[in-house]
Order: structure tokens, then C-alpha cells, then sequence
């Protein structure tokens, strides 16, 4: 019985929605600022979406912990102080044993402090709701961000570079022999905010309730 409370239907669809119907980044475009600017290459990007994960739903949880005790007029410092902290701890771990990464991401680690989506998530949810519910819906968001931030990424840096994680992917395939010419537009910023807006285009075109009513 216990199981079946902690993954019922509401509660794995707090893991689902985000992937799809409720997006963070492409149906609340939101989180769009790092999608412009750490896509690039594949490795930052993901260490980018797994350092979210961790700060969005240990965030969660423990504003959720909290919520109880947090006076409505100073919950928004709260939730900063929690936030940050998270952060200034991920960017430590980074530093100690992924610093080339660390120094590629450089202030965009830090500005997940003022992430959208982090705030949102712990104004609208965590707030209002138990640490178990607070940590899928933190979990499903942050998988919903990651996996558009890493598809940005894999088409930037394939087109754009010819490699994924550095190795030189088109050159292996024998492609640069055929006459391909790398997309050097792509690992421009606005590049990005284009494949963004394809992913949108396709997202809504394959699902029936993102279509809007006129």
C-alpha cells in the first residue's frame, strides 16, 4: 500500500508532465538563458542540467520542510538562501573534480541561482505541498530541462564542430571526404534560440493539447 501512495498516478506524473505537456523550457519557456549559452558542447551542457537536478530537488525538499515555518513575508529570502547555498556546494564539487568543465560554465554555474525555473518550482509547489511530492516535482522538472538543454547541445556541437564530447564524429563517418563543410552559424548563440524553437515547432505539432485554441 505504501508503494502504491508514494507512486501513484498523481505522483509519477509529476516525473512525466515536465518531459512533455508541461516543459519547463518549451511550454513555459522558461530556463531559456543557459540554453543560449552553455550548448555548445555536449559535456557542459549535461554537467549544467545534472548540477540543476541536484540544486532543484534537494531544493524542493527542503523548502518543503520548511514551509510551515517560513514567514510568508521573507519566504522569497528563504528560498535565495537555500538556492545558493545548493549552489555555492555544486560549484565546489565541480571545481574539485570536474574543473575544466567548472571553468567552461564559469559564471553560469552561479547564475542558477536566479533560475526560473528553481524559483518557480519552489514558489508554486514546494510550498504547498509534502517533501515526497516536492522531490519528484523537482526531479520531473529538472529532467525536463536537462534532456532539451542536451538535445540543443548534441545538434550545436555535431553540426557546429563535427564532434560530440570533443571526438570528431563527421570526420570519422567519412563526411568531410563527401564535401560537408562544418555549420559554423551553429555554435553562435542564436543558433540556440532557432533550435530551441524547432524542438517547440515539433513538440507542438506532435501533440494535440499544446495546440492552441484560437
Amino acid at each position: 500500500m505504501a508503494k502504491e501512495t508514494l507512486f501513484s498516478k498523481k505522483n509519477r506524473a509529476l516525473l512525466t508532465d515536465p518531459l512533455d505537456d508541461n516543459n519547463p523550457v518549451t511550454v513555459q519557456i522558461l530556463g531559456i538563458c543557459s540554453a543560449l549559452a552553455i550548448t555548445v558542447q555536449l559535456k557542459p551542457a549535461i554537467v549544467m542540467a545534472l548540477s540543476v537536478l541536484v540544486v532543484l530537488s534537494v531544493a524542493n525538499v527542503l523548502v518543503s520542510l520548511m514551509r510551515s515555518f517560513i514567514p510568508s513575508r521573507i519566504r522569497i529570502i528563504v528560498q535565495l538562501v537555500v538556492i545558493a547555498t545548493l549552489v555555492i556546494l555544486v560549484d565546489e564539487v565541480l571545481k574539485a573534480f570536474l574543473y575544466d568543465v567548472s571553468k567552461e560554465l564559469s559564471v553560469f554555474v552561479g547564475l542558477i541561482i536566479t533560475n526560473c525555473i528553481i524559483m518557480g518550482r519552489l514558489e508554486a509547489f514546494a510550498l504547498a505541498n509534502t517533501p515526497w511530492k516536492s522531490f519528484l516535482d523537482g526531479l520531473g522538472n529538472a529532467f525536463g530541462y536537462g534532456w532539451i538543454l542536451i538535445l540543443v547541445a548534441f545538434f550545436r556541437e555535431l553540426l557546429g564542430s563535427g564532434t560530440l564530447f570533443g571526438y570528431p564524429v563527421l570526420e570519422n563517418l567519412g563526411l568531410y571526404e563527401l564535401g560537408y563543410e562544418n555549420n559554423g552559424m551553429m555554435i553562435l548563440p542564436p543558433m540556440a534560440l532557432i533550435t530551441v524553437g524547432v524542438i517547440i515547432w515539433v513538440q507542438r505539432m506532435r501533440n494535440d493539447k499544446l495546440i492552441e485554441s484560437n
